[in-house]
């Protein structure tokens, strides 16, 4: 551990402060590479068992590693292509390295995560399109993200259409795509130069919109459209665990709407407010990790609501600021009345609104929550440069004990919907995240945080002889190099 420790924290410690400009940039910027080291090592303890008695292989100290490597050729003002490579491994961990199952990141030997065509020059003319395997991300990336604290992170094979009216300040976007799927479903399927495939069987469409028109907010609407024929892919270890990673099968509309403060516009205060609607078909919850045993297609309709508010102190040192926040989303409220209400959080960055410890989605939760942030050290000529801290406290609730408690990927459940689940009480627990950022030089950062979950009344009542009441913590050092 010392090891591993050791590494993380000199990964940064050789770069100075005061560098040049990109010294990867070539010929007038027109080719241009870009490299990201970034390393985490990560301790986590009873977050899939909350057992105290048994030393699970999810109760692990491991480092994750992700490294890739780009370039950007753009020959005039109207072309640019942009190529991608990356590298992840999960290094010294006791589970099997097989994405997703048990919680693993992993290990995706050299890809290709983006390599994309992109005709237009918006300063010329209003259209632009985007051909290629790219990132999509929208709004805060509740429904649409990146997700790139997973160390896989998320990208699609997709076209985009970009109109922008600078005038009026309006913009919209029109995509359709696939998602890009990790190749290895087994322990030693996943190494060689078989590049990761987008699911042809996992159709993701759909229309963006935004304005500031409103100079005090960002108004954004949205039509989201996933249309997903199998529950496929299957992930498994040599143990006999298994996983689907990207959710049911399902055909499913999303309508929303999304408002956000402009910065300083309201004196120290700002607001955000986003809801969604959904409707269609879904394939029914999985059980035990498997889609329902007919592959029925059941009547969808599910809705979600997030809401924060905050205000910060300006003039007063290491610049408080001070938020509340509240989101909820439906479940399911029975398994035997032919529909699902259980809302299908499609291609979430979880990991940054309901708690560090990806226990939860926004999916069958009740989730209230306030922070305090500060910035003690800020950079007047050099803003990268910067020391902050944060504290997140939050409470869980299910919205209905009739459905599961979904963790972060908002497939896998903490405990199965039997008796005694639809009998227990829908208090989760709470968790306590905190969070210190550091940048000292330009091209690196460092992060780190520690997490603790107390359990509450729904775990003491499902617990059984493996699966416990008890409390867990998640601790992480993380650096990022980017040039």
């Amino acid at each position: 551990m010392k090891r591993l420790l050791l590494i993380v924290l000199m990964s940064g410690a050789f770069v100075r402060a005061d560098q040049p400009a990109n010294p990867l940039s070539l010929a007038d910027g027109k080719v241009v590479l870009d490299v990201q080291d970034r390393l985490r090592l990560q301790v986590q303890e009873n977050i899939f068992d909350f057992n105290n008695k048994i030393d699970s292989s999810t109760d692990d100290t491991f480092l994750l590693q992700r490294f890739r490597l780009g370039l950007t050729v753009k020959p005039s003002d109207w072309i640019k292509t942009y190529v991608q490579g990356q590298d992840t491994r999960a290094i010294d961990t006791k589970t099997d390295n097989v994405p997703f199952v048990l919680g693993s990141e992993g290990d995706d030997s050299f890809d290709l995560r983006q390599a994309y065509a992109e005709v237009g020059n918006l300063t010329e003319f209003p259209v632009s399109l985007k051909v290629g395997r790219q990132e999509l991300a929208y709004g805060d990336e509740r429904l649409v993200g990146a997700s790139d604290w997973n160390n896989f992170s998320r990208t699609f094979d997709a076209v985009k259409l970009h109109y922008q009216n600078t005038e009026q300040k309006f913009w919209v976007d029109g995509f359709a795509g696939h998602v890009v799927t990790i190749q290895g479903h087994g322990p030693n399927s996943n190494y060689g130069f078989d590049f990761n495939d987008a699911d042809w069987n996992d159709t993701f469409a759909g229309i963006y919109a935004g304005t500031s028109r409103l100079t005090f907010q960002t108004t954004e609407a949205y039509f989201l459209y996933r249309n997903k024929t199998d529950s496929d892919p299957l992930y498994s270890n040599d143990n006999g665990n298994t996983v689907r990673g990207y959710d049911i099968k399902q055909e499913i509309y999303t309508v929303g709407l999304r408002l956000k403060s402009t910065p300083g516009q309201l004196h120290g205060f700002d607001y955000e407010l986003e809801g969604a609607y959904q409707w269609g078909r879904d394939g029914g919850r999985l059980t035990n990790s498997f889609p329902n045993a007919g592959g029925i297609m059941l009547p969808h309709y599910a809705w979600a609501l997030e809401s924060r508010a905050g205000y910060t102190w300006t003039n007063c040192p290491w610049t408080p600021r001070l938020g509340v926040e509240f989101d909820v989303s439906t479940g399911d409220k029975s398994q035997f009345d032919h529909t699902d209400q259980s809302f299908l959080n499609l291609f979430p960055t979880n990991h940054k609104f309901y708690g560090y410890m990806d226990l939860f989605a926004w999916k069958n939760v009740y989730d209230p929550s306030v922070n305090l942030k500060v910035t003690p050290y800020q950079d007047k000529k050099y803003a990268w440069r910067s020391l902050w801290a944060q504290v997140d406290f939050h409470s869980f609730w299910l919205y209905t004990n009739e459905d599961a408690w979904y963790r972060a990927n908002a497939v896998t459940t903490v405990r199965p919907v039997n008796v005694a689940a639809t009998s227990a009480g829908t208090y989760c627990g709470s968790e306590i995240d905190l969070t210190v950022g550091f940048a000292p030089i330009k091209w690196g950062k460092v992060l780190a945080g520690y997490s603790h979950f107390w359990a509450g009344t729904y775990l003491r009542d499902t617990q059984t002889a493996t699966a416990g009441a008890d409390g867990a913590d998640f601790g992480y050092v993380q650096t990022t190099l980017s040039f």
